[in-house]
């Protein structure tokens, strides 16, 4: 469901505050500037904003756009906190994680980073909750729990045991919901020694830098696209694709997020049509020029 596109407040802050100013709307969007060292918190149901006396005495030192896409919000796909548990693997730079049945490749290369984690197959989707981003936290085990909180981002897969029962190694049976995470990930919630612990996690909204990736595999009349660093909801549900001599044509999902036309394309500019699971659409017209080649990335839109 989409909410209002922009929002501002009412008001002006009073003259005597001095070090703050608040526009009103400046191109359909709130400009608000505020200290570094301060923390806005977006929320996809609320903003979480601190008080006027507060801000009042800040310094102006950066400039944060809230744009429709940071103020859109779904009633279902965010925001419940539900219960897991949570392990770790890939070794402390998190090396073991790289490739993973989500097809990203380089973790580190693909804008993913360490905070990582790899889901159970009640989470996994077949690949469909690939992309997805969850803030978790340790909860109920204060031998082993950290305060704080780290938001992940869905890159592989954690395949069942079913030699071993679910709560003696079989972690990632079904039906249970478990994250094994990069280890640095891990490590920001829990103690290394604890191994296992219980987790309370919730889907957030996905921060990338640059515009979603559109990776060319395959080869003529087999393009194997794989689509990454994707923002908002991220996990990408439906693709289409449009050569410049051609429609608009769906492609199908082969593994992961790669995705898959059998159409001739070479020589031809790209577009792409992507749909994420919240529903939201964004098109980027000629994000691959018609020089392209296989084995090169190339950007578009972001959300």
């Amino acid at each position: 469901m989409k909410t209002t596109a922009c929002a501002f407040w009412p008001y002006s802050l009073p003259p005597e505050s001095g070090r703050l100013r608040l526009s009103t709307v400046v191109h359909g969007c709130l400009v608000l500037f505020i200290n570094t060292n301060q923390h806005l918190i977006f929320h996809t149901t609320h903003l979480t904003f601190f008080s006027l006396s507060h801000l009042c005495n800040m310094k102006i030192s950066m400039v944060l756009l809230l744009t429709a896409t940071l103020l859109h919000t779904t009633t279902a796909a965010y925001g419940s906190w539900q219960s897991a548990h949570a392990t770790f693997y890939g070794g402390s730079d998190a090396s073991g994680t790289m490739g993973g049945a989500c097809g990203y490749g380089n973790l580190y290369s693909e804008g993913y980073g360490t905070n990582t984690a790899a889901l159970s197959t009640a989470l996994f989707n077949n690949g469909l909750s690939c992309g997805g981003c969850y803030e978790m936290i340790c909860k109920d085990d204060p031998k082993w729990c950290l305060p704080g909180s780290v938001i992940i981002t869905a890159t592989n897969f954690c395949p069942p045991n079913f030699d071993l029962p679910n709560d003696a190694g079989g972690w990632c049976n079904p039906p249970l919901q478990h994250f094994d995470m990069a280890q640095p990930a891990f490590l920001h919630i829990a103690k290394y020694k604890a191994g296992i612990v219980p987790v309370s996690f919730r889907r957030v909204p996905c921060v990338r830098r640059g515009g979603i990736r559109f990776t060319m595999h395959g080869h003529s009349y087999f393009n194997l696209i794989l689509i990454s660093n994707v923002g908002g909801a991220g996990e990408v549900h439906a693709v289409s694709i449009k050569g410049s001599n051609t429609g608009w044509q769906s492609m199908s999902r082969n593994w992961g997020q790669n995705w898959q036309s059998n159409s001739y394309l070479n020589g031809q500019s790209l577009s792409f049509r992507i749909t994420t699971s919240d529903g939201r659409t964004t098109t980027s017209y000629n994000a691959v020029h018609a020089g392209w080649q296989f084995g090169q990335t190339y950007q578009g839109n972001q959300f």
